[in-house]
């Protein structure tokens, strides 16, 4: 899962200078988010923690841990989802809008804030109201109030309000902004005047809202959490009977899962690993085993992508870290730099199922798929298309020149290793504490970040407390990015079942022709573009529990189907001209995206091929169960 900047530095945009005010009030405003935001990663951590501690090691189990965690988790994404906003880091389609000049480009840039803005203060007075009818639950263990939790939603719409009012008003040109402004206001009133109408269309309101609506806000570049929520907004106010206030309960139960909270635990830990120089470790004793032979650093980069997923959840942290360490040294030997960020983003879509993928994590939320299952199931498939990646390189770099390439004896190969060994023993750690039962699929990943920090301190002795508040601070905002879609992406789901459409959806599906076979067929084709337009967690949450019930019914393991799914979205998420992870490869590896899209051909050829064979061959997701 990839983030794209929703508005352009003000330079860019060619705005007037920042009026004072408003950049002092973005940045004492911000402050007093991003300091909360920061302490909430950290008691997350702790909670979860002790609760391992007094359950193995004490005996004595904390029965209000989840319920505390839980309530802090909701206020940890809500709070990242404004700092994401004030980041410009909401994820979005940039694909379209990038190629216009840079005026139209401004403009939508603008409207997608302006959009967003509009969703924001239409959900503001449901949002209060929900808060006020969770006020009189009280919590069954640490008996107070619903309302503790529950007013994080009202406070975190409020302060995306204020920060989408404070970047039209400092990096935006005023008559692109009122021009915006207007714009989404006509449209509003439109579809308001148009609600009578609308009322008698019947479920062919699905096309004009989830398809219309949805597919025109998305390539307009409006960020992807509020064209979900605009669409269902609009849909359940005029459509429908359904108070506005279902939506707030739709999508806080969507993002609240606890499960999720394995979401911003294992972003930290990806984080973590870097700054630490365990992933540098793993990749220096990669490289002293192949770094001799042709194309020997590209197989590091497909072996080091494959460790460094087995710790972290996020996709975007495993590329930075694994790039840095080695994309100067392939320079150096000739390699071009759009090869390189074509293996990386191809790396990418072939990890995807590598645990602890957050991706699959999301796939045990929303479809009741064992974690455990999912996390052992995604070894194989991952290992499967790492060879058709390696067959491309050998093809690719059959000619090269290694006389200046020394080999690494082996005493230099055993002494790497035995530096690499306390972050090659991680990933089996934290694969070992799911499934042996030692702890939840949420908690292990504070086991991991406090082996981690242990590891960081007393072994590599990298560990830059410097850095610890900017990366608890990310941690918060691409978190908050991603758990906010998802919470979108339920409601709108709910919005599609609620309508009729999932049983529309089973009875097309089951009469496919081909069966099975024909199911996956249509399955993969329909990820690949999902992924390529959505991205892969709200394609996920969106048609997950719609389509994976279907695949039971036709006699395919859910298992086995989630993995091909997982991957046929990643392939479209990282494959050019519209997946955004290929344009975060290109960024973390500074290259212009255009070197590296005929490069990518061979490598996604590749991948398709490890796809098909994964979804013709069951026992490679189901074979270890």
């Amino acid at each position: 899962m990839q983030a794209a900047p929703d508005a352009a530095s003000p330079a860019a945009l060619g705005a007037p200078a920042k009026q004072a005010w408003p950049e002092k009030a973005d940045r004492v405003l911000g402050l007093l988010v991003e300091i909360p935001a920061a302490i909430l990663v950290v008691a997350e951590v702790v909670v979860l923690f002790s609760g391992i501690v007094a359950r193995y090691v004490f005996h004595r189990p904390l029965i209000w841990s989840d319920e505390l965690a839980s309530t802090l988790f909701l206020w940890l994404a809500m709070l990242g989802a404004v700092i994401a906003l004030r980041r410009g880091e909401h994820m979005r389609m940039t694909a379209l809008i990038a190629r216009l000049g840079p005026a139209k480009r401004d403009f939508f840039d603008t409207l997608g804030v302006v959009a967003g803005l509009g969703f924001l203060v239409l959900i503001a007075a449901p949002a209060f109201e929900w808060a006020l009818e969770e006020s009189f639950v009280v919590t069954p263990a640490m008996e107070i109030s619903a309302a503790w939790r529950a007013s994080a939603f009202p406070i975190g719409v409020g302060l995306m309000i204020a920060f989408s009012l404070i970047r039209l008003l400092s990096r935006t040109n005023l008559a692109q902004a009122a021009l915006a402004l207007g714009l989404v206001a006509v449209l509003m009133v439109v579809l308001w005047l148009l609600g009578p109408t609308l009322k008698t269309l019947g479920n062919l309101n699905l096309v004009v809202f989830f398809v219309g609506i949805v597919g025109a806000s998305v390539f307009a570049g409006v960020p992807i959490v509020f064209s979900f929520a605009l669409a269902t907004f609009g849909y359940l106010a005029l459509t429908t009977r359904v108070p506005t206030m279902t939506l707030v309960g739709r999508m806080d139960e969507g993002m609240s899962h606890l499960i999720l909270l394995a979401v911003p635990l294992f972003v930290f830990l990806g984080l973590l690993i870097e700054m630490a120089g365990m992933a540098k470790a793993m990749v220096r004793f990669l490289a002293s085993l192949l770094g001799h032979v042709r194309g020997g650093l590209s197989y590091v980069l497909i072996g080091a992508m494959y460790l460094v997923s087995g710790i972290s959840g996020s996709k975007a942290a495993d590329m930075a870290a694994v790039a840095p360490a080695l994309f100067p040294e392939m320079k150096q030997r000739g390699a071009k730099p759009g090869d390189l960020v074509a293996l990386l983003s191809a790396t990418g879509a072939q990890t995807e199922t590598i645990p602890p993928s957050i991706v699959l994590i999301t796939i045990g939320s929303v479809t009741g798929v064992s974690i455990a299952a999912l996390f052992t199931g995604g070894l194989v498939p991952g290992l499967v298309l790492a060879i058709g990646l390696c067959f491309v390189v050998a093809r690719r770099y059959r000619t090269d020149d290694l006389s200046g390439v020394t080999r690494a004896s082996g005493s230099e190969i055993l002494k790497s290793f035995v530096v690499a060994l306390p972050a090659l023993a991680l990933p089996f750690l934290i694969r070992a504490a799911v499934v042996e039962g030692v702890s939840t699929a949420t908690e292990v990943s504070t086991i991991g970040i406090v082996y981690s920090v242990i590891v960081g301190l007393l072994v590599y002795r990298q560990f830059d407390w410097r850095r610890l508040g900017t990366i608890l601070v990310d941690t918060a905002s691409l978190s908050g990015a991603i758990l906010i879609i998802i919470g979108a992406a339920s409601a709108m789901a709910w919005g599609l079942t609620q309508s009729g459409f999932s049983r529309t959806l089973v009875d097309l599906m089951t009469h496919l022709p081909g069966g099975a076979v024909g199911f996956m067929a249509v399955s993969i084709v329909a990820f690949i573009v999902l992924g390529s337009v959505l991205e892969g967690i709200p394609a996920i949450v969106l048609f997950g529990p719609l389509l994976f019930p279907i695949a039971k019914l036709v006699g395919i393991h859910e298992v086995h189907y989630a993995m091909v799914v997982v991957l046929a979205m990643g392939l479209g998420l990282f494959a050019p001209p519209f997946g955004v992870g290929y344009y975060a490869a290109c960024a973390i590896g500074k290259v212009n995206p255009d070197e590296g899209i005929r490069p990518i051909l061979a490598y996604m050829l590749a991948l398709l091929v490890g796809l098909i064979a994964v979804a013709a061959v069951p026992w490679f997701s189901i074979g270890f169960l």
